[in-house]
């Protein structure tokens, strides 16, 4: 059980901190104030301190200056980005802004105490040895290459290029990177280029001197100085203007940052990780992204599979969200039904895990309350399925194949089941006995690289 310690003067907001936290097995202690917190506990007894920035007497920033190696997360109510960087280039391990999603608060206590238990047990010369990634499900061969590969380059200031459809997690990618560098005692900012507008995003990146334009009643520092020494995240980097790209260009190349309206540049330190889900090199071909800067982000290439590539992650993956949301809306933990498990290893995924997440969401709070189980119609996912019983006492299609958890991937089930059978069996039964619809039986055909092979008697059967 890990001790988290609560540095609060509001106390009814302490209160539900620790009743949130104690229901989930952390044992908790509590402080008003700095002074309190160091008068009453010892800091390296505890796993965790949790600390209001604004504090009476002194700012919760001051306990890291005794906190050693215990982490150490803040609170910030006005969520400022110059309090939140500030306070982490001081050493903070991370910050929330008040109010607090429930769910992000636990989320980030469990990363932070994970990543400090994983520092205190394993030596840094040995990280790139371990085989999972904090926050990051999965184990299928695309995502061990994966983590291999963030291992290798995260301690290195390469700039990397994450590439990937929508909703598989790249900024997940870009965290671990940060995480896993040298740079990870120092901010981590990200910035979606595609949802600040074409006017706006030179001055947010780059900031400004006062008078640069109208508006500008003061100098403002831009998010690439506010990174220094740290990484900055550029999601969806293929919407980033042509005018934005030079500058940021010459950040890369000369390592310096010249705010509007500014005739002096600023030296900058940051290490550059981009994503977006679009293919630079053609649109660099079609002018509408500088080749130049393409060839100076695209220094490591990192690809994330999309879920419908991932195998059994896709059922591990469902099972832990259940768990998240079951906790979040505090039911008893739900279990997806024989169905559910198909409808959700057969379903394409087009919006990859974010889509997944709001499925799994829906069916968690559509299921009554009186049932612990989910089953494929309460997931609403546009799949046709055959249901997995039927009346005429055809075998469940899970008999065939004792439980998709086995070693044995659906997608090998699959193709050793078509190819043993095809001959024997019309496409209407086949598709029957694998419990999927004939469109999604043709589908699978093609992606798996399996011709129709029909025999007299196959045909026959098709009349």
């Amino acid at each position: 059980m890990s001790h988290i310690l609560i540095v609060e003067d509001e106390a009814i907001i302490r209160t539900a901190l620790r009743k949130l936290l104690e229901r989930h097995r952390y044992k908790i202690s509590e402080a008003g104030s700095v002074k309190e917190a160091l008068t009453k506990y010892r800091l390296n007894e505890v796993d965790l301190v949790i600390s209001d920035l604004r504090l009476p007497g002194a700012p919760g920033t001051d306990l890291l200056k005794h906190a050693g190696d215990i982490p150490v997360l803040i609170m910030t109510s006005y969520a400022s980005l110059r309090s939140a960087v500030d306070s982490m280039r001081m050493g903070a391990a991370d910050y929330i802004a008040k109010p607090f999603d429930h769910d992000e608060m636990l989320a980030t206590v469990r990363r932070v105490i994970g990543k400090a238990e994983q520092n205190r047990a394993q030596p840094i010369n040995e990280k790139e040895n371990t085989g999972t990634i904090a926050g990051m499900i999965g184990s299928s061969p695309v995502m061990r290459e994966l983590y291999g590969r963030i291992h290798k380059v995260a301690p290195t200031d390469a700039t990397v290029l994450v590439h990937g459809e929508t909703g598989t997690g790249k900024e997940l990618v870009a965290r671990a990177i940060h995480e896993e560098s040298r740079r990870a005692n120092k901010p981590l900012i990200s910035v979606n280029c595609a949802a600040i507008p074409d006017t706006l995003i030179e001055s947010e990146l780059f900031g400004y001197e006062k008078g640069a334009f109208t508006g500008a009643q003061s100098s403002r520092e831009g998010l690439v100085a506010a990174a220094d020494g740290g990484t900055l995240f550029l999601d969806e980097i293929g919407e980033l203007p042509l005018e934005a790209q030079a500058r940021l260009l010459r950040v890369l190349q000369e390592g310096e940052v010249r705010p509007i309206g500014s005739i002096e540049s600023r030296k900058v330190d940051v290490r550059l990780v981009t994503a977006t889900h679009r293919n630079l090199r053609q649109l660099s071909a079609e002018r509408k992204f500088r080749e130049d800067l393409y060839y100076r982000i695209n220094v490591v290439q990192m690809t994330l599979a999309p879920l419908r590539e991932r195998g059994r992650d896709v059922l591990a993956l469902a099972e832990h969200l259940l768990e998240k949301f079951c906790t979040k809306i505090e039911r008893p933990l739900l279990r997806l039904s024989p169905e559910a498990i198909q409808a959700v290893t057969t379903y394409t995924w087009p919006g990859n895990v974010r889509e997944l997440e709001n499925a799994i969401q829906r069916a968690v709070i559509l299921t009554d309350k009186n049932s612990r189980e989910i089953d494929h119609k309460t997931l609403d996912i546009d799949l046709d399925l055959v249901p997995i019983e039927e009346a005429d006492g055809i075998p469940r299609p899970r008999s065939l194949h004792t439980d998709p958890r086995e070693d044995l991937s659906l997608e090998d089930y699959f193709a050793r089941f078509v190819i043993e059978h095809q001959d024997t069996m019309s496409e209407t039964d086949l598709a029957k006995k694998l419990g999927v619809s004939r469109k999604c039986l043709w589908e699978r055909r093609q992606k798996l690289g399996i011709p129709r092979k029909k025999s007299r008697r196959s045909a026959a059967a098709e009349v």
